[in-house]
């Protein structure tokens, strides 16, 4: 057997060999990004890196290294393509229309809310503007965006994730559906009570109403009561008015204190939360595309060729540009059965060289992108 350190020293002189060759190969894409910004080329061309890997693999001599060729063949093309989006994306002024600039808000600014007052999206509405706005509420989460997108609103305030049961499709969808951006977010904690009529006592209790997400977040004490029945209804405060219009002390609503207080009920259980610290994310909405100097937080959707590889491809431009991943979202495209759009958070600010990389190489690998908006990120409530 040959020594161990020869082996190595055969190793070493083999990988500075691919050192620098590699470097080499890079020198080259330089001019290959200099000829194509020239001609106004797109830098991936699929059809010539499909007939480059056939090429490279059919010179490999088992299996084994036909997959370790190809495999080391794409992402040596992607890191060419990374550099070919930097020296591009260098050139580029424009911010995909966004315009830096402070959100105006003043006593006339309206902001609209979906729900009822003393819904969690009403506290939001407070916890992020103050009480001095026109503020005012709306049925549902898609008439809050319509009102955005019509004028007939400057900002809306949406729920988009809950730290215990996860993202509020329906907000995700809306963000896809209309040219509406996010310009900030606020983290509201959410303390659910089991409220009913004055007079009523846990043990008259069978048909509980609340939002879906309230529902699911009161699951374990809602497990111990299984012969209630369960009614969902469009949010909390909703429910919560529910109970005093129909006058019935067998109802009840899992809601807030503030709701219970709206609408003259009564406390009949609190502390319903099967997590402690159960949060919920408020994403605030306007037709405009702008963003203040400090925003730290950026997010895009996009849709990816349905093909291996073609997510990792995508995902790769943060890793190379050293960018912080913080959040990814999936929702089926309407009319592709099985295939997904995606909703991608990360840190950054739209003026950054390294975020202009990234966009403009994500922006021409994939489908329907568009940036969602770039804002101030929130700590999250513990």
């Amino acid at each position: 057997m040959e020594d161990l350190t020869k082996l190595r020293d055969q190793i070493d002189t083999i990988d500075d060999q691919i050192v620098k060759l590699f470097e080499e190969r890079m020198a080259v894409s330089e001019g290959v990004a200099a000829y194509k910004r020239g001609v106004g080329k797109p830098v991936l061309d699929k059809e010539r890196e499909k007939i480059k890997i056939e090429k490279v693999t059919s010179k490999t001599t088992n299996e084994f290294n036909r997959q370790g060729v190809e495999s080391l063949f794409n992402q040596i093309m992607a890191i060419s393509r990374m550099l070919q989006y930097k020296r591009l994306a260098s050139e580029r002024t424009d911010m995909e229309g966004f315009c830096e600039g402070k959100l105006t808000i003043t006593p006339k600014t309206k902001v609209v809310y979906a729900g009822v007052p003393g819904a969690y999206a009403e506290s939001a509405m407070v916890t992020y503007f103050g009480t001095e706005i026109d503020g005012y509420n709306v049925e549902t989460f898609g008439d809050a965006m319509e009102a955005v997108h019509n004028g007939e609103a400057e900002y809306a305030v949406l729920p988009i994730e809950n730290s215990s049961t996860g993202s509020v499709n329906d907000v995700y969808d809306l963000l896809s559906d209309y040219d509406n951006h996010i310009v900030g977010e606020t983290m509201v904690k959410i303390e659910h009570a089991l409220v009913g009529l004055p007079g009523s006592k846990l043990e008259d209790i069978h048909t509980v109403y609340s939002h879906p997400q309230g529902l699911m977040q009161c699951s374990r004490f809602l497990d111990e009561n299984r012969d209630w029945q369960q009614v969902s209804l469009q949010n909390t405060a909703a429910s919560a008015k529910r109970v005093m219009d129909d006058g019935d002390l067998s109802q009840a609503a899992i809601a807030s204190r503030q709701a219970a207080k709206n609408y003259g009920l009564v406390i009949l259980k609190e502390n319903l939360n099967d997590l402690d610290n159960n949060s919920t994310r408020f994403v605030i909405i306007s037709h405009k595309k702008i963003f203040e100097p400090d925003a730290d937080k950026i997010s895009i959707c996009f849709e990816t060729l349905h093909e291996s590889g073609s997510l990792y491809s995508v995902l790769s431009h943060f890793i190379f540009n050293g960018l912080n991943m913080t959040r990814i979202e999936s929702r089926p495209i309407h009319g592709k059965p099985w295939q997904y759009r995606f909703f991608v958070d990360f840190s950054g600010n739209l003026k950054e060289q390294a975020v202009k990389n990234a966009l403009h190489g994500i922006q021409s690998e994939t489908e329907s992108f568009r940036i969602l908006g770039n804002y101030r990120g929130v700590e999250t409530i513990c």
